[in-house]
């Protein structure tokens, strides 16, 4: 299998359950450099709350926890509240019951306790992976969207370089002058591009090397 990007976690929210202080602390510590952000509780009163008001991309749930049951938990999620959120569960037992549990929750993954590091961060990224699958593929789109709009090859790599880089946010942080040293292009090709995309709302200078990618204002291809 080929080498897991672990940077691709970053843009991804984990709700992570687990009722031994010790371990959660441990663990978050080290999620907590790969992901956009976590949230670690020790009870599922506490996760129901979290997932009730923030966006969740995965779910690692302890099974056995002090006073419940992460896969009650994970049933809880998907029959009461109606919501598809990839789970992750744990557990210090190779219980045969709890297995085939997660098997009808259709729990993606299951790790046996104590976590091996390496081996969660694994199971994050292919869990992930049709989500970051979907990412990239409505990303390539929103190329193919813009570059419709335009013709000069030299504008198609300036806005391959425009989508590459764009934040979690949709805005590119760099100045005429970076994306030149980037891409093999001239100072006036650059403002020509920004000042169109700029006349169509798709890109927007909110300040210095700060601009916004609103693709809401990106023109359908032709044959769409």
């Amino acid at each position: 299998m080929n080498k897991r990007n672990f940077e691709l976690l970053g843009s991804f929210t984990i709700l992570y359950i687990e009722d031994e202080a010790d371990l959660l602390k441990h663990t978050t510590s080290v999620l907590e450099d790969f992901v956009k952000k976590i949230y670690p509780v020790q009870t599922i009163d506490e996760a129901l709350e979290i997932v009730q008001n923030e966006k969740i991309d995965v779910i690692i749930a302890d099974i056995h926890l002090k006073y419940s049951n992460g896969l009650d938990f994970l049933r809880t999620v998907k029959n009461n509240l109606e919501l598809e959120i990839p789970s992750i569960v744990t557990t210090a037992f190779t219980d045969t019951e709890y297995l085939l549990d997660a098997i009808k929750l259709r729990v993606d993954n299951y790790i046996i306790k104590p976590v091996n590091i390496k081996e969660l961060l694994n199971s994050l990224h292919d869990v992930l992976l049709p989500k970051i699958q979907a990412k990239e593929i409505e990303r390539s789109y929103n190329i193919i969207k813009t570059i419709s709009a335009v013709t000069d090859s030299k504008q198609v790599e300036i806005i391959r370089f425009i989508i590459k880089n764009l934040d979690n946010d949709n805005m590119l942080n760099y100045s005429y002058s970076e994306i030149m040293e980037q891409v093999d292009v001239s100072k006036p090709t650059v403002i020509k591009l920004f000042k169109q995309l700029g006349d169509q709302g798709i890109l927007t200078k909110i300040q210095n090397k700060k601009y916004l990618f609103d693709e809401t204002k990106l023109p359908l291809p032709e044959n769409a």
